[in-house]
């Protein structure tokens, strides 16, 4: 399964996802949002993730809802996180082979990203986690959301994550103890 990280980085609740995820040798991929990549702190964490060996995904700038924006705006936007990750990460080609969404609202976004190199990432199964940080809810959730070659999506921002955190800290170490892997999303998003 394919687990993917939204809405950060977010200081405390991203560098808790990172050890935890270090701790279990389990890698993910993190679908940053451009203007919380540039908030104080947010570049040495995605220098963090990449240093770990984690994914990079485009998350666009900001939390806005891209389903009605037109093709020119989107593509603002894409650039400007890439090139946000890119100034992070010293590299004026980041690797950000990935999309997804705000919100999971595409409306033009999917093609402008595939014409910017990314691919689209669907956002597979969510644990709700923007709606609660319920701990005991969000294990169950997330015991729910794993599915053989899915993709379980859980965040890092957007607000306190420190639920996710502990339900991911749960969750994990039973996944790995029965035998499952993190991979990868599938090449087709």
């Amino acid at each position: 399964m394919a687990l993917t990280v939204d809405d950060g980085p977010n200081g405390s609740d991203t560098r808790a996802v990172l050890d935890l995820l270090g701790e279990h040798g389990v890698r993910a991929t993190f679908c940053l949002v451009g203007s919380r990549v540039r908030a104080p702190g947010g570049a040495d964490l995605v220098r963090r993730i990449a240093r770990e060996g984690h994914g990079l995904g485009n998350h666009a700038w900001s939390y806005a809802d891209l389903g009605t924006w037109s093709s020119a705006r989107v593509r603002e936007s894409l650039v400007a996180t890439t090139a946000a990750i890119g100034e992070a990460l010293g590299d004026p080609r980041p690797p950000v082979p990935w999309f997804r969404a705000p919100n999971g609202s595409w409306g033009r976004s999917a093609g402008v990203a595939r014409e910017l190199g990314m691919r689209p990432l669907d956002v597979g199964a969510t644990i709700g986690d923007w709606l609660t940080q319920d701990v005991g809810g969000l294990v169950t959730a997330l015991r729910r959301a794993v599915r053989p070659g899915g993709i379980v999506t859980v965040h890092d921002g957007g607000g306190d994550r420190s639920g996710t955190v502990a339900a991911l800290a749960e969750v994990v170490p039973e996944l790995l103890a029965g035998g499952w892997r993190f991979t990868p999303p599938p090449a087709d998003g």
